[in-house]
């Protein structure tokens, strides 16, 4: 099978070197030479993160991360306000319903960010816990402005725990964990990460620990458990982890500390700015206001008529990979992922993609407009 390019909301393409890592025979995890690979990882997540706080790895999705957050730090009528903008906020509220915990719901119509005055009203109507708020809502091509929310949240309530799905966020975009304030955040391999599929990161404030119960519900979730393998000369985990995507992260983490992250983050911005342009210049409207917008991802609406199953298939006969819209919204967006391991001749691969799918679908385009609207974006 020919190798496709994937312009997904995650997975993401994976770069050669960290390929050629994860290839090699595994280590074993009780050992030295593990637990240095480990140990770069972890610091590596910690600058990413902005943070000097423990970064706990799970062999898991980003899903996985998200319930392991809830199981350690709330409990059964435990009252929690979820922020929802689209598919994963509404998740995050259903995870913690599983678990018991007393959730209210701030919803957003599809296609809008958070505003930071409406979490306040909502805080001073009742006492929380918690608050679950998604950074970058891949459902939907938004992105909340996480630092102005924490920001106004701070103001009210120095208590509550503020728990951040940075799933699709962390490594792409600043997060800045301690500057914000942020008591958990949680992220994964298979985004702006540059990995495959298969580790969860969640980094745990001194406020969090301090709610963490010392006897928890869930074994495979064990905060406790993880820090204490952190604390060791040599750092572990509590059994056997994800080996070789460790590996695999850690070589994928060097490759962005050697971009350099201010450099990794305009790289985005502007990969962003010249994939809207291209769209634009095919004459498609963006389903976030461009204020809301992702760097990340770009949600497209679909025009009338326009059928996005044959639209997409048409491009993935080009061998381009692009998603769909979630739920209500299927068969009304799509979606062009450009997070992580991203770069021009990819962006003009998919274009050229686009706008071969859109001829054969019957619009009459100039050809090639898109991708000299790519060349001109990123001079």
């Amino acid at each position: 099978m020919a190798n496709k390019l994937l312009m997904t909301p995650g997975p993401t393409m994976v770069p050669e070197r960290v390929l050629k890592a994860m290839a090699r025979q595994p280590i074993h995890h009780r050992t030295r030479d593990f637990g240095e690979i480990f140990n770069s990882m972890n610091v590596k997540l910690q600058e990413i993160f902005g943070t000097k706080n423990y970064v706990l790895t799970f062999p898991a999705s980003g899903t996985g991360g998200m319930e392991a957050a809830v199981a350690n730090l709330f409990r059964p009528s435990d009252k929690v306000l979820a922020v929802s903008i689209g598919v994963f906020g509404d998740r995050f509220a259903q995870i913690a319903k599983r678990f018991g915990v007393d959730v209210d719901m701030l919803s957003y119509e599809w296609g809008r960010s958070a505003s930071p005055e409406d979490v306040v009203a909502r805080l001073k109507e009742r006492k929380y816990k918690g608050i679950l708020i998604t950074h970058n809502e891949t459902s939907t091509g938004v992105i909340n402005d996480i630092k102005s929310i924490c920001k106004s949240i701070r103001e009210v309530d120095s208590d509550i725990l503020i728990v951040v799905d940075a799933v699709s966020s962390a490594g792409g975009v600043p997060v800045d964990v301690d500057a914000n304030d942020i008591d958990v955040m949680i992220t994964a391999s298979q985004k702006a990460l540059m990995t495959p599929p298969g580790l969860a990161f969640i980094s745990v404030s001194e406020r969090a620990w301090k709610s963490i119960e010392t006897d928890p519900v869930s074994y495979y979730w064990d905060f406790n458990a993880a820090k204490k393998g952190l604390q060791k000369s040599i750092p572990d985990t509590p059994y056997t982890p994800a080996i070789s995507l460790i590996v695999a992260q850690n070589e994928a983490l060097s490759m962005i500390m050697e971009e350099g992250l201010e450099n990794v983050f305009l790289r985005h911005q502007k990969i962003a700015a010249a994939t809207q342009a291209a769209l634009n210049s095919l004459g498609f409207e963006l389903f976030a206001d461009k204020s809301d917008s992702s760097p990340l991802i770009t949600a497209v609406k679909a025009p009338d008529g326009f059928d996005v199953s044959r639209f997409l298939s048409l491009v993935d006969r080009q061998g381009v990979v692009l998603t769909g819209g979630q739920q209500h919204l299927k068969g009304k967006i799509f979606r062009i992922g450009h997070m992580g391991y991203i770069n021009k001749e990819f962006l003009l691969r998919a274009f050229e993609a686009i706008e071969m799918a859109m001829v054969e679908m019957g619009f009459n385009i100039e050809k090639g407009i898109s991708l000299k609207t790519i060349d001109e974006t990123l001079v």
